[in-house]
């Protein structure tokens, strides 16, 4: 049988065959709902990708590798903020960004800031190193030090103690989230019940 034999076969078969209306086809219709924390883990990811697209590029004042830096939004209260400062916190989650070029330590860090505040970790250690041998010297640190203040989630910065890397990282304390915020009033309410 020739190709144009088959061919017409093949035309003469599909001749009555009409393309189905594919707005009416739901494929994934099946599959349940997302649930609460896989919304509210896309809306973290999302608002922070947001914010990681503000996370800048453009120069920033240098910092000396050996500075200690510190950050912290208004309405964070002093003693929380001296309990981070010397490092009393318990330290939840960590991320070393040592080795990583700039763009992949500023995707890494929006990308690991959003999947703690969806799991409610408040406190991290950031391990971006001194950057003593680094062109310019402190970059890494120059930057994790800028974008951190940028990102919405984040309620205070401190470089941390020795023992936990020194100038060479730094202490994150992120918000609470909404269902932590939720389930505190509930208790509250209760207590005064």
């Amino acid at each position: 049988m020739s190709h144009n034999d088959e061919l017409s076969l093949f035309m003469n078969e599909v001749a009555d065959v009409r393309p189905i209306r594919s707005d009416n086809i739901h494929p994934h219709a099946a599959k349940s709902a997302p649930t609460e924390a896989q919304l509210a883990r896309r809306q973290a990811a999302t608002a922070e990708q947001l914010a990681l697209d503000h996370l800048t590029m453009e120069a920033i004042e240098m910092r000396d590798p050996h500075e200690i830096v510190g950050f912290k939004r208004d309405g964070v209260q002093e003693g929380v903020y001296k309990k981070l400062r010397l490092g009393k916190y318990e330290l939840q989650a960590s991320l070393d960004l040592h080795q990583k070029t700039l763009n992949e330590a500023r995707q890494t860090l929006g990308q690991f800031i959003a999947d703690c505040e969806v799991r409610d970790i408040r406190c991290l250690l950031i391990l971006h190193g001194k950057g003593e041998r680094s062109t310019p010297r402190a970059l890494l640190k120059s930057y994790v030090s800028a974008w951190l203040p940028q990102l919405p989630a984040v309620m205070a910065i401190h470089s941390a103690e020795r023992r936990h890397g020194g100038s060479g990282a730094l202490y994150v304390l992120l918000r609470k989230s909404e269902r932590k915020k939720a389930e505190n009033r509930e208790r509250h309410q209760k207590r005064l019940g």
